[in-house]
């Protein structure tokens, strides 16, 4: 590829450069907050951490910013950032069987062990704009005041037990159980719902129903920051490089082989969908004890398809894994899908390579934006090349043996073919 460095144009930078900044920190209505973004555009830093790959909410909040709302170039700043900066510890590996869910459903059973808790979703509510009236100006003494009041109505309903525990900058939302509801007077002894349910995939492997794609073995995960992504790498590359992949390019993958042009007509149904805090721990550097230094959100997604295969066993469902930083379920969905189709592919069609090669957001978009750096000169070769091509053509046109026509009216060809074939073929060994 032809590329010619670009002179003469740092001023034009610079002043495009000075644009951006202009309407992000200039504008007629007052700058938007760093904190403004992290507590009330939850769901789009939540998807900047995601494709990031690193849990940093009010970084993601600045890059997010910085972008003006473009979430792969808040992505890319955050990966750039975390580039920078070096490894201090390794964390433990924790099971997400410790994961503290505020949100758990079970689409796969009416009435599942353990509670169902809707927390904050969309999911039920008709898609219809909001345009609120506009609120009567407050001062500052009726604004704190309404806050506290939200605050000691939000303890009294989690001490109550009516509300799950909200998230930071969340309201308490209703919980929904799967269980029986408590007699009428007694909601002040009704204790929080079960946090840590048992998984639907336990009771399926209980009745033999459920392929056990478990090790014996317990193999260290394939960095995929270290080490290139290759197709026949490990499920745990896989998985790690669709935790990592841009939302939209893996639900458009996902969607494009459920509906079968690879050859299989996937009957999916989702297990459990859980939104939780899962903590983080690392070794004391003193003691060797591992400790718990936080907590970062996660979202869990069990899919579970029926095998129909002419060499799986039909008797049996496989179950497919998905886990993302913050609250994205469409991105564990597709990815516990697209765990499941890339087992039952086995390499049989290029839907590996397509999972690991097109689905980076950074990757992707960073092919398509350098198509705008300067190509003049790969583009004045490709004239160079049509116009040879060209002359080419014209000049074999022009050739005057091809315009002479031999005394018996076959064509010049014709005739060169039947001199060769009159030559009588030499013998191996003769004289020539």
């Amino acid at each position: 590829m032809g590329y010619a460095a670009a002179r003469g144009g740092a001023e034009a930078i610079v002043a495009a450069e000075r644009l951006v900044r202009q309407v992000r920190e200039e504008g007629s209505s007052p700058q938007l907050g760093v904190d403004q973004v992290e507590e009330r555009m939850t769901l789009a830093v939540d998807r900047v951490m995601g494709e990031a790959g690193l849990w940093a909410p009010e970084l993601a909040a600045r890059a997010l910013r910085q972008a003006q709302g473009d979430l792969v170039e808040a992505s890319h700043l955050l990966r750039a950032y975390r580039s920078t900066r070096p490894r201090l510890a390794r964390a433990v590996t924790v099971s997400s069987d410790e994961l503290e869910i505020l949100r758990r459903i079970v689409p796969a059973y009416r009435v599942p062990s353990g509670p169902q808790l809707l927390g904050r979703t969309l999911d039920y509510v008709g898609r219809l704009l909001e345009v609120p009236e506009p609120r009567p100006a407050t001062d500052g003494a009726t604004r704190a005041a309404a806050a506290e009041g939200a605050t000691a109505a939000t303890a009294a309903a989690i001490a109550t037990g009516d509300a799950s525990v909200p998230d930071r900058g969340a309201p308490a939302t209703p919980v929904t159980q799967g269980e029986p509801e408590p007699p009428p007077g007694q909601n002040g002894s009704l204790s929080l719902p079960d946090r840590r349910p048992r998984r639907l995939l336990d009771l399926l492997r209980g009745q033999g129903l459920a392929v056990d794609r478990r090790r014996c073995d317990d193999p260290e995960p394939y960095d995929v920051l270290r080490q290139p992504v290759r197709p026949g790498v490990p499920r745990s590359a896989r998985l790690s490089t669709m935790a990592r992949a841009e939302t939209g390019a893996l639900v458009n993958l996902w969607y494009r082989n459920v509906l079968g042009p690879d050859g299989y007509i996937h009957e999916i149904t989702l297990g459990e969908v859980r939104h939780g805090r899962l903590p983080v721990r690392v070794e004391h550097p003193v003691t060797g004890r591992p400790v718990v230094i936080g907590a970062v959100r996660v979202t869990e997604v069990e899919a579970i398809e029926s095998l129909d295969g002419p060499d799986e066993p039909t008797d049996l469902f496989d179950v497919g894994y998905g886990l993302c930083l913050g609250h994205n379920e469409r991105k564990a969905i597709a990815m516990a899908n697209l765990d499941i189709a890339l087992e039952r592919d086995q390499g049989r069609s290029l839907l590996e390579q397509s999972v690991l090669m097109t689905t980076d957001g950074l990757e992707s978009s960073g092919f398509l934006e350098h198509l705008k750096l300067p190509h003049y000169v790969t583009f004045r070769s490709m004239i160079e090349r049509k116009l040879a091509a060209r002359q080419a053509a014209a000049a074999e046109r022009d050739r005057p043996d091809l315009h002479e026509t031999p005394l018996d009216g076959s064509r010049p060809s014709e005739a060169r073919q039947e001199d060769d074939e009159a030559v009588p073929p030499v013998a191996a060994g003769a004289p020539a």
